[in-house]
């Protein structure tokens, strides 16, 4: 099954690169130094958990000395020991490339944050719609009681709203926080519980040449800074590490994903992303649910097609 999954036309779609690497408009296997992996949807399967083959996969790139690198919309807080403790990952794309932490420290090594002022603009925006507004400060995200009392009405499922519960602190009002704190913010993720009003405030918001407006999930909004997105952030942190774009490896399966998986020498989108994923992507791998993320780390870095 597996070996028809990857070697079938899909595993092999052209290279809309053009690189050197490509012979016939098939990717051939070539030197990867640094792979991003958002985490819900990709390296992690339905049940939130890291699939052991995936696992085995990333030892292998540990072994090889490949940068692991999880690439996600949480903030740093939120990642969680699971995926700190991954081989060979010691930094970590947070909140869609707004920050760059060292995992091991702990510390942002390079930030592009929305300001305090920006902020209050947002929350003001969010404000005339059904909306919960969550903004990300310091790692972690902020949220109130009518938000997070009130989940069901965004159409959040049991599993999203206990990573929701886990990863959020609760402050009594959003807007005075962010008044009286004077803080920056990583992002702001609005949850909607109207998909029209979802259309029309992302008009709104998308008509500020400040922001970067991405989404996760079928019912969000994330706000970002300009220049804050998976994709910048893996060329500066292979810059820093002194690794080529053509070096370079990224899967993803969400509409923030694609501009990481433009970046990289090898974009793959996996067999669940959304369509503009897809054709963003060099390369389609098998679903986060059958180890896809080791399927396309065994074909193009490793050039085996078995489990």
């Amino acid at each position: 099954e597996m070996q028809r999954s990857l070697v079938g036309s899909e595993m092999c779609i052209r290279d809309r690169r053009r690189t050197p690497d490509t012979e016939g408009g098939t990717l051939l296997m070539r030197t990867i130094k640094l792979i991003a992996l958002d985490l819900d949807g990709t390296l992690l399967n339905m049940e939130k958990k890291v699939p052991q083959g995936n696992y085995e996969a990333l030892k292998q790139c540990e072994a090889a000395g490949i940068q692991i690198v999880p690439a996600t919309g949480r903030g740093v807080g939120g990642i969680p020991p699971m995926i700190r403790e991954l081989p060979g990952a010691n930094y970590a794309i947070t909140t869609n490339g707004a920050v760059i932490a060292d995992l091991k420290t702990n510390k942002a090594i390079r930030t592009c944050e929305l300001s305090n002022e920006m902020v209050q603009r947002i929350l003001n925006i969010a404000k005339k719609y059904h909306s919960a507004t969550d903004p990300f400060i310091d790692g972690r995200a902020i949220t109130q009681p009518s938000s997070i009392d009130h989940m069901d009405e965004f159409g959040l499922s049991p599993q999203m709203q206990k990573l929701i519960r886990d990863t959020r602190e609760v402050v009594p009002d959003v807007m005075e926080y962010v008044k009286t704190t004077g803080a920056q913010a990583e992002k702001i993720n609005i949850f909607m519980a109207d998909l029209e009003e979802r259309e029309i405030l992302r008009k709104e918001l998308m008509a500020m040449p400040e922001l970067s407006i991405s989404s996760s999930m079928y019912n969000n909004l994330e706000v970002n800074a300009k220049g804050a997105d998976k994709g910048s952030a893996l060329l500066w942190l292979a810059d820093h590490l002194g690794i080529s774009r053509e070096e370079t490896m990224a899967f993803g399966d969400g509409e923030n994903d694609i501009p990481m998986i433009k970046a990289a020498g090898i974009g793959v989108a996996m067999e669940n992303a959304l369509d503009t994923v897809k054709e963003a992507a060099d390369t389609i791998t098998l679903n986060n649910d059958e180890d896809g993320v080791a399927a396309a780390i065994r074909k193009f870095i490793f050039g085996s097609s078995e489990e």
